[in-house]
């Protein structure tokens, strides 16, 4: 039997490779490929991490048991706890104190990614899993990438000019890449402070916060001045000096009580956490003192008014009591009579004699 290879092969066909040029083929650019790659690896990582937390999940006395040893270190807890001068002050975890936390909780994933960014700001997600029960919170925080100067640099060009509350200018500036480096790196340690703080049981923070101030105290009482010590020397590697530490607290350092050294411990956490800085926490005090004067001359007003509150009433019944008193005492108003009134009278009064001559 005869084959006939006499077939219609069509233009373009290649028979080795199979492959027919006449098909247009979509190419993939390199971008494209990689962000494939990159997709696939991320969901490699995270399926990963999910069965990790499964295979191996936390136990919570241990958590308790880790938590409490890292409060027993005195250089742990003279960073975790935080004062932050709003309103009569503002206390709680730290930074330090919530990623210690996130690491002996185990199975919580923190993640951070860009959504968007222009010339003068970045937006970046900051997301915070926990594994094993699937719970996921996310924040998104603005990295702005402009400064505030009081005076112009030489040979620098403002973006724009706005006035404080004094009137004075105040000159918008482009922001080095290591000043938005240090705001991104704050304003994430911040979301993931309170993220973090969500997924953490409440009752293991709140105990190992009094560990942390059992700790603290028990230290000043075995060495008070180098408690002291430390904490000035901290200040000062901040700019703080010590004439500005004792306007804070209103005296001489050697008089600092516990409370007080706590006080400037923890106002220490928040402006190296960067909650505050010094200039606020002066301005607050001096804000507070305004207006405890106010209050003050407020309250001795309404006493001196209440004073002569009495004296204008009598002085008002006196006046009351006299108009009545000359009302009384007035003479009353004879009742006016007519003239036809007269002459009827006295023709009643003649009557009587006419009678009697004509008799």
């Amino acid at each position: 039997m005869e084959t006939n290879n006499n077939y219609n092969v069509p233009a373009g066909f290649n028979p080795q490779t199979g492959n027919d040029a006449t098909v247009p083929t979509v190419a993939m650019s390199s971008a494209e490929t990689a962000a494939i790659a990159m997709a696939a690896q991320q969901k490699a990582v995270v399926e990963a991490r999910y069965k990790m937390a499964l295979a191996r999940p936390r136990d919570l006395d241990m958590v308790r048991q880790a938590m409490l040893k890292d409060a027993s270190r005195p250089s742990f807890a003279s960073v975790a706890i935080y004062h932050k001068p709003v309103g009569n002050g503002v206390e709680g975890p730290s930074i330090r104190f919530v990623e210690s936390a996130i690491r002996n909780m185990t199975n919580i994933l923190t993640e951070t990614s860009t959504v968007s960014e222009d010339d003068e700001r970045r937006v970046i997600r900051v997301a915070v899993s926990d594994l094993e029960t699937n719970t996921y919170f996310s924040q998104d925080v603005t990295v702005t990438k402009t400064v505030e100067r009081r005076k112009l640099p030489q040979g620098e060009k403002p973006i724009r000019v706005r006035a404080n509350s004094n009137g004075q200018p105040i000159y918008i500036l482009h922001a080095t890449d290591d000043e938005i480096l240090n705001k991104q790196n704050a304003l994430i340690s911040k979301a993931v402070r309170t993220l973090g703080l969500r997924l953490i049981p409440g009752d293991l923070v709140d105990e190992a916060l009094w560990k942390i101030k059992q700790t603290m105290a028990q230290q000043d009482r075995q060495d008070p001045d180098a408690a002291k010590h430390r904490i000035i020397d901290a200040f000062a590697q901040l700019g703080v000096s010590v004439e500005a530490l004792k306007e804070f607290v209103g005296h001489e350092l050697s008089a600092l009580d516990p409370n007080e050294i706590q006080l400037l411990r923890s106002t220490y956490s928040a402006i190296k956490d960067g909650e505050t800085s010094w200039k606020a926490v002066m301005d607050d005090k001096a804000e507070k003192e305004a207006n405890a004067n106010e209050k003050q001359k407020q309250a001795a007003t309404p006493t001196s008014a209440k004073k002569t509150e009495p004296k204008k009433a009598e002085t008002v019944t006196e006046k009351a009591q006299t108009r009545n008193d000359k009302k009384s005492t007035a003479p009353k108003a004879q009742p006016t009579v007519t003239e036809a009134e007269v002459v009827e009278d006295s023709e009643s009064e003649t009557e009587p004699e006419d009678s009697d001559m004509f008799a």
